[in-house]
């Protein structure tokens, strides 16, 4: 019977092993592309409390948000915004998106004059005469 050298052994280990590496490579590359070709939804701020009601419209995925919390304070894109700012920052947010729906989240606390307001800023700046207003269903 034939013994076999240990230095034989460890040679032949080591050519079963399998190399893990291009799987590894292929991972990344499969991860990079996702992150890169992911469609980021901008949030325009704080959680809203919307008024509730019974006919609901789906809108489009890829809309530019605007919001108005329970201080009144308008918030775009993250961004605690002024009213005088707010036809500038629609006409920024129309670069980014020009197909994307305007779309309004009024707090139910928020004062209705703000809330004209903005209507009329936006049917200035952005042309749109009806403005969809975000709401939740009636439960």
């Amino acid at each position: 019977m034939a013994r076999r050298s240990r230095g034989s052994a460890a040679e032949t280990n080591a050519e079963d092993d399998v190399n893990l590496t291009p799987m590894l490579d292929v991972v990344f590359i499969l991860l990079i592309f996702f992150i890169v070709t992911a469609v980021f939804i901008k949030m325009p701020g704080p959680e809203i409390n919307r008024q509730q009601v019974d006919n609901l419209e789906a809108t489009k995925p890829l809309a530019i948000l605007i919001a108005v919390d329970e201080n009144s304070d308008i918030w775009i894109a993250n961004e605690n915004v002024d009213i005088e700012e707010v036809g500038f920052k629609i006409k920024e947010m129309r670069e980014e998106n020009s197909l994307g729906e305007l779309v309004l989240q009024i707090d139910e606390s928020a004062e209705a004059g703000k809330m004209i307001d903005l209507l009329e800023i936006v049917a200035q700046e952005d042309g749109t005469q009806i403005s969809r207003i975000s709401t939740n269903p009636r439960s």
